[in-house]
């Protein structure tokens, strides 16, 4: 994956199903200099659309730090904690997060 577009466009088909189960929630993610997207998760079952939108749980950080914490080289938690990746809303949502990427 080289950007969030790419990211976000395949997200669909790379969530395991099994990871996902149980988890009920729609988060929007706000990244800087690529886009906004809406991720609706319905217990397992995850639909990626780009637009704003009413969600449980809104994250903001820039195309970098996106791209580094999808690639596994940012841990999400120290990104929060050094103000890289911001989160409103619902922060029990965005730690479950972390089992779907």
């Amino acid at each position: 994956m080289d950007n969030p577009r790419e990211f976000f466009e395949t997200l669909e088909t790379r969530v395991d199903p099994a990871k996902a189960a149980g988890l009920t929630a729609t988060y929007l993610f706000e990244i800087d200099g690529a886009g906004i997207w809406t991720v609706d998760v319905d217990d397992g079952k995850v639909s990626v659309s780009e637009n704003g939108g009413d969600a449980d749980c809104t994250i903001s950080a820039s195309s970098e730090t996106f791209m580094k914490i999808a690639r596994g080289e940012q841990n999400p938690t120290a990104a929060y904690m050094s103000g890289k990746l911001k989160v409103k809303g619902d922060m029990g949502q965005a730690m479950k997060l972390q089992k779907l990427f």
